[in-house]
């Protein structure tokens, strides 16, 4: 017989009809790779998400590739936002990217602070997500929705934990609306986040990204890089599976949804899945839990 888990319900709880569901995908660089997201996007519509988010690559590396996906997904009927990191870049070209997207009547951002491609030397004239949020604000007033990056398990190149919640503090300071977590697999550093966040006097809409298992040498050289924890347990056990890529998927559908199930149960504000073009996964999550 299974005993219930107890739920640690946040202190700001979100009712079912104000929660955001959001799919991020990635840019694809062929006519092929852009067929099969218009075929995935079809797919995930049918569960009615808040939005769809595009990725931005370093430095700007995918900026054309980035409107086109978004375009794309807007003409198709979709609610559509694209991300825009400023590392590497100057004020003026963050401007013209920015003064572009009003023109297409883009009101959504999801604004980071990004990495420099291999082999750049400068940081160009923004240094932090903060400084590229204030700018926004100051050029475009309210005209976009700007949600930012969180980091429950804090970014891997954080002096400290206290450093990394006083960087988001800026964030939302500098005029953000909501933010995306890092992907995670233990609730509790989620939940420890929010109320961090909430003692320093934050009270915006703090959304958990989720990452379903599919390929766990994928999943291990993401989380390697962003610093996301897979905890022990669960890489012993993935590790255990070897080339046996159907119970990888079982075990990684059974622990991914009892952690959305977790979060929601909890209060959290919504899911963002990192689907990786992929509509599969994040399909049956979804209606095993019942959304």
């Amino acid at each position: 017989m299974n005993t219930p888990r107890p739920t640690r319900h946040l202190s700001r709880l979100t009712p079912d009809a104000s929660r955001s569901f959001s799919f991020e995908f990635f840019p694809p660089n062929t006519p092929e790779g852009m067929d099969k997201l218009a075929q995935t996007a079809k797919q995930l519509a049918q569960l009615n998400p808040k939005f769809f988010s595009v990725t931005y690559g370093a430095g700007g590396s995918t900026r054309e590739r980035t409107l086109r996906a978004v375009l794309d997904l807007r003409a198709a009927g979709y609610a559509a936002a694209p991300h825009i990191s400023c590392i590497g870049s100057s004020r003026e070209e963050i401007r013209g990217i920015l003064q572009g997207y009003r023109e297409q009547g883009i009101r959504h951002l999801v604004a980071l602070r990004g990495d420099l491609p291999s082999g750049t030397a400068t940081a160009g004239e923004f240094q932090y997500a903060n400084e590229l949020v204030a700018f926004i604000r100051k050029e475009f007033g309210d005209h976009f929705h700007i949600e930012v990056a969180a980091y429950p398990e804090y970014h891997p190149q954080a002096k400290s934990a206290r450093d990394d919640l006083l960087n988001f503090r800026r964030k939302v300071e500098a005029g953000a609306n909501s933010a995306i977590t890092q992907y995670f697999y233990n609730a509790d550093c989620y939940f420890h986040f929010v109320d961090e966040c909430e003692a320093m006097g934050l009270s915006l809409p703090i959304v958990p990204g989720i990452m379903p298992i599919g390929k766990f040498s994928q999943l291990a050289r993401f989380s390697d890089a962003c610093g996301a924890e897979i905890p022990r347990w669960m890489r012993r056990k993935l590790e255990g599976y070897g080339d046996d890529s159907d119970s990888i998927r079982a075990f990684g559908l059974d622990v991914v949804t009892r952690l959305c199930d977790d979060l929601l149960a909890a209060g959290a504000p919504g899911l963002h899945f990192y689907t990786m073009n992929q509509a599969g996964l994040t399909s049956t999550i979804w209606q095993r839990l019942g959304l």
